[in-house]
């Protein structure tokens, strides 16, 4: 039988050959976190490597990304779908198995790491749906929901800002089925860590209301095990377990120092650390025995057999909201949504109201919230001017976790990573809000949510320089134009109550990617439409109003210039001038939408085009083309009321009056 160390050191050969054969990787970390992971992965981590979905598997997170190699020989060795063959291609074009661990391209991986710190994010959002799914739909007698999270972290994980935000939160709201493990090793890429980051850590993380286990061999089995009993034995607080390793271990002149942390330990060194290590076996090879040992498959095969009995008993015993489990963790929407939610859109059209579009976006709120409870809504402290709590809303705290709004306090970033732990967990649909111009401090989880295509719902408010006296730090430029050129990323930006309806709809219907709504903070004038308009809003831009002949000028505006070139349209058509206005909430959904479709809207031949919008000019030009105008901001703002500023910066029926002479008399 072999030894605990031969199963740690199958993951260290197998780390430090995948990287030596793709000359690049990082084998510090997987070869001093082995013993560690062998002790979870073997005796604790509850999964099935024949169904990685499988709805109560515990969630392991690798936060500390660039020891990628650690987590794919785990998967490797305990049977999931990833070969030696995958192993050799490590970090190469189209392979299972890159750099950093990938979201759908690898079986097993929970979350894309790398960015430091959003994993530990990510957890925490994982932690956070388990313990809400399990309020909600768990009966006594009736566990179903009943699950951990683990998360590996290094140095640079804790250093990252974002690893207070969301820890501070965990420890508030008492997730006690989270248990991190500090990889404590000194180095980072710099070197030894003691001249950068002296903090504390178990005091900060005892500071956030965590269990906090320090000084744990990182290296011995024994107090590996003791340490995550202790954990496992709290069910109040997170857990932090403090394990001291050896970076690179085994690697007899490079363990301990960061030449092991970010290039490969060279042959030469890799035979001296089989050596040292007392492996035998050459490259990519290891012994039935060791493999027979690590097998998962059929332990994990007996603990989901177990849980789908408990589910039929539950099924039995409650059918209704076995249903709607089984619904949610599917991510399907409910049956009668897109009914009620189109009957929802016609009653704006009728109604006609003028309001700001962030409080559309809370009207809309109140109707297709009723209707779908695996919203989970939240704010970063700026609930009552983002407007996302509904009537229906109900605050998460630790002594009840089945409400489904989240107070995150002032912590953009860890929202929004948060946010997408909750996607990427299943049961259900997140949104969370900030002001527009604070993308910025969550821009990297964005982009993370878009890279994995989850839905998450980013709620972005006070949308332009017409937030007015806050100035210039608060009024977004750049913003929309960032969000808009991000991959895979949809961006709405609504003109009345009806596009932001729509825009709520599109979002949650969209199952392949993350959604940002961008709302206003001045009141919006409601749009006349007929049906066909009022089908168009769906298509991303549409004709809001023209002339009985092929147009002499397009507008093309979105959000609240949209009634501004209504208003220029009505006084150029009362010079003779033919002028279509064409309003486009979202640019991304017209891109995609049939090439018939966008000539009719914008046709080819009409190339006297302006562009309207409060915000970076230079997007636009893919629309009005290089002779066309674009009405928008080259500079940042000032501080003065919005009336002012759009004066100030040309959004004004005169100046688009101005520039439409100019435009048709060239």
């Amino acid at each position: 039988m072999p030894s605990r160390k031969d199963l740690a050191n199958a993951i260290r050969a197998l780390s430090m050959d995948a990287v030596q054969k793709a000359k690049s990787g990082h084998p510090g970390a997987p070869m001093g976190m082995a013993d560690i992971a062998e002790v979870l992965w073997n005796d604790y981590l509850t999964h099935n490597p024949a169904n990685p979905h499988w709805a109560n598997r515990d969630r392991f997170v690798l936060s500390n990304g660039h020891g990628s190699m650690l987590q794919y020989s785990l998967l490797h060795l305990s049977g999931y779908d990833v070969s030696i063959d995958d192993l050799k291609n490590f970090r190469q074009l189209h392979s299972k198995t890159p750099g950093h661990p990938e979201y759908g391209y690898t079986p097993g991986i929970e979350t894309t790491t790398g960015p430091l710190g959003q994993g530990i994010a990510n957890a925490v959002g994982f932690a956070i749906a388990e313990k809400s799914l399990a309020a909600q739909f768990n009966r006594p007698g009736h566990e179903i929901v009943d699950h951990y999270t683990y998360a590996f972290l290094g140095d640079g994980c804790l250093m990252e800002g974002i690893s207070h935000e969301v820890c501070s939160l965990a420890g508030t709201l008492g997730l006690g089925k989270l248990i991190f493990f500090y990889d404590d090793n000194g180095i980072s890429i710099d070197g030894e860590v003691d001249g950068w980051f002296t903090d504390n850590t178990p005091q900060r993380f005892e500071s956030y209301g965590w269990q906090v286990i320090p000084a744990v061999d990182g290296h011995d089995a024994d107090a590996i095990r003791a340490a995550i009993e202790a954990g496992r034995a709290n069910t109040e607080q997170p857990t932090l377990i403090c394990c001291k390793t050896i970076i690179g271990f085994g690697s007899p002149n490079k363990q301990g120092k960061e030449s092991c942390h970010g290039a490969p330990l060279g042959d030469d060194e890799i035979a001296l650390t089989r050596e040292q290590l007392g492996w035998e076996y050459g490259p990519f090879e290891v012994p039935e025995e060791i493999y027979a040992a690590w097998n998962a498959k059929d332990k994990g095969a007996t603990a989901e057999k177990a849980w789908n009995e408990t589910f039929a008993a539950y099924e039995k015993a409650e059918p209704e909201l076995a249903a709607e489990f089984t619904r949610r963790m599917a991510g399907d929407l409910p049956a009668d949504f897109a009914e009620k939610a189109q009957a929802y859109i016609q009653e704006c059209q009728d109604n006609g109201e003028t309001i700001a579009s962030r409080k559309a976006s809370q009207n809309t709120l109140n109707a297709y919230g009723p209707l779908l409870p695996e919203l989970m809504g939240g704010s970063a402290d700026l609930a009552g001017s983002n407007l996302t709590i509904w009537s229906g809303s109900k605050g998460l705290t630790k002594e009840d976790a089945s409400g489904n709004y989240i107070y995150y306090g002032v912590r953009e970033f860890g929202m929004a990573a948060i946010m997408n732990g909750i996607a990427l967990h299943g049961g259900f649909v997140p949104y969370g809000a900030t002001f527009l111009i604070f993308m910025e401090y969550c821009r990297n989880a964005v982009r993370m949510a878009a890279l994995m295509k989850q839905r998450s719902i980013f709620v972005f408010t006070h949308d332009s320089i017409g937030l007015g006296e806050d100035g210039p730090t608060h009024q977004p430029i750049e913003q929309l134009a960032s969000l808009r050129t991000t991959p895979n990323m949809s961006t709405w930006r609504p003109a009345d109550t009806v596009e932001s309806a729509v825009a709520w709809k599109a979002a949650l219907e969209r199952k392949d990617g993350p959604t940002a709504m961008v709302f206003s903070r001045q009141g919006l004038p409601a749009q006349v439409r007929d049906a066909q308009q009022l089908a168009d809003v769906a298509k991303g831009a549409y004709i809001l109003s023209d002339s009985n002949c092929t147009p002499d000028l397009i507008l093309i505006a979105t959000g609240s210039e949209v009634a501004l070139a209504q208003d220029a349209a009505d006084k150029l058509r009362e010079q003779g001038k033919a002028v279509r206005v064409v309003s486009m909430p979202s640019t991304d959904v017209f891109d995609a939408q049939p090439a018939e479709y966008k000539q009719r809207v914008l046709p080819l031949e009409v190339t006297n085009r302006i562009a309207i919008e409060a915000a970076i000019a230079d997007y636009w030009y893919k629309y009005v083309g290089l002779d066309g105008r674009v009405i928008g901001m080259t500079t940042f703002g000032e501080s003065a009321p919005a009336g002012e500023l759009f004066r100030e910066f040309g959004f004004t029926v005169d100046n688009i009056l101005e520039v439409a002479d100019e435009l048709l008399d060239a």
